[in-house]
């Protein structure tokens, strides 16, 4: 059955001011992301389920923002996705603008900094990821989603009614091993950002484009729901219908639910260019494999050592 696959068209910008100065989907998805994080650790503080007091959590959330999210995705995409360029060429790593952050790097940085944190203010380390983990997910779903507005990070080829034709596809190698009609793009202009502006302006326009495409899942969407939406209201569930459930435990499930959600969902995502398997795996799988590791010895922690949150939830 033909179905009228969806021809993504969205702009990566929620206002544009010049060529160099605009205002991106993907930045308002952090700021939106820090906020929301802000918002369900200061409502878990309020009921003694945190260990950072209500007037603390905007500080806290500054910080962790900055050097731990930020600095720590970054770091981890350089390490773990773009390691020969960052050997070469070192100073890439401040050049934010380009894009270019692992989730794995954020969460990593994010748990180095709570545990720099927990120690500087002698408090739990796990009872801080208790909190924030309830948050967190929540700017995984909101970056997804503008991963899926940026056309970037998209799906395996597929059939299902809602599949999505990407223009940026022309820019993955994955498009010229499906076909890719070969001669008519022009030499030298494979995997450029100017192809799609060359089929719009001397070619037959997204008319054109679409019969080239391949229907892709739209596995952003998915990836939002699965890693950010659902796994942030099953932690939050859990942290208010248990409130005494001992420290770590809550941040060992988030490590072990999210890479559950991570390796299934890697199944119909498209592997980046030039991204090797490793052991059979994906990068995203094999990194995401580690989690269990370490959800395992936050819940083994949790249930020998953890303590009870002080408070109770409040009416």
């Amino acid at each position: 059955m033909f179905f009228a696959y969806y021809l993504h068209d969205l702009s990566p910008f929620v206002i544009r001011f010049t060529d160099k100065i605009a205002v991106h989907w993907y930045g308002l998805a952090y700021v939106l992301g820090f906020y929301l994080t802000y918002r369900v650790m200061l409502f878990l503080s309020k009921r003694g389920l945190c260990e950072i007091k209500p007037d603390a959590v905007a500080d806290f959330i500054t910080m962790v923002s900055l050097f731990g999210l930020v600095l720590g995705g970054r770091l981890g995409y350089m390490v773990l996705y773009n390691f020969d360029e960052f050997i070469h060429a070192p100073w890439t790593f401040f050049l934010l603008n380009q894009g270019g952050m692992a989730s794995h790097g954020g969460i990593a940085g994010t748990t180095l900094f709570c545990g720099w944190y927990a120690w500087k203010h002698k408090i739990s380390w796990a009872g801080i990821g208790d909190s924030i983990v309830c948050g967190a997910p929540l700017g995984v779903f909101l970056g997804r989603i503008a991963n899926f507005i940026n056309g970037e990070l998209f799906g395996r080829v597929t059939n299902v009614p809602w599949a999505v034709k990407f223009p940026t596809e022309l820019l993955h190698e994955d498009f010229y091993r499906q076909g890719g009609q070969p001669g008519l793009i022009p030499e030298g202009m494979q995997h450029s950002p100017e192809i799609i502006d060359y089929f719009e302006k001397y070619r037959g326009g997204r008319a054109e484009l679409e019969t080239i495409l391949h229907p892709r899942h739209p596995s952003q969407l998915y990836e939002a729901l699965g890693e950010g939406l659902l796994l942030s209201a099953i932690l939050i569930f859990l942290r208010l219908r248990f409130p005494c459930m001992r420290q770590g435990i809550i941040t060992g499930l988030f490590f072990i639910f999210y890479a559950i959600a991570r390796i299934a969902l890697e199944f119909v995502r498209q592997p980046d260019s030039g991204s090797s398997l490793i052991l059979g795996l994906t990068k995203g799988q094999f990194f995401s494999t580690f989690m269990f590791i370490v959800g395992g010895l936050f819940i083994g922690y949790g249930l020998k050592w953890g303590k009870s949150p002080q408070g109770m939830v409040k009416a």
